[in-house]
């Protein structure tokens, strides 16, 4: 819940670098916690926003007909973090989706998890999808 809390305050301020820092040690302040959530938290805070590029595509592509940006922001900033814990191959996939709909359902209501479901079932499929690798002897796909 820590990293949705965080990731969602940069998202409505725009809080990037030291203010994106100052702004995680004011929310440890305002919410102590053990060192371990605090790293687990912070893992999943910065990995989401580095991964951004990656995530944001994938989000889209499995949200037929819905862009990020008509997105509710709290939707969007479940999805990305769990979009990537999905990419991190840490937890299992069935546990991220349900942790997801776990937040989408107590901080976005029960329409919204079944919308995060339904684009986290797609993009786990996606990745899930195995890779084409190339035959030796096969030309090459610009060949």
């Amino acid at each position: 819940m820590a990293a949705l809390q965080l990731l969602y305050q940069r998202e409505v301020g725009g809080a990037t670098g030291a203010e994106l820092d100052e702004a995680v040690r004011g929310y440890w302040v305002e919410h102590p916690a053990p060192e371990a959530r605090r790293v687990f938290a912070a893992t999943l805070l910065h990995g989401a926003i580095e991964a951004q590029d990656r995530i944001d595509p994938l989000i889209e592509t499995a949200a037929d007909n819905w862009r990020l940006s008509r997105m509710a922001v709290v939707d969007r900033t479940i999805l990305r973090l769990a979009v990537y814990e999905l990419l991190a191959a840490v937890t299992p996939p069935a546990v991220v989706i349900d942790e997801a709909l776990e937040l989408a359902k107590t901080f976005s209501g029960e329409q919204s998890a079944r919308f995060v479901n339904g684009v986290l079932d797609a993009v786990k499929r996606t990745l899930e999808e195995p890779v084409p690798q190339p035959v030796p002897g096969d030309p090459k796909p610009d060949a």
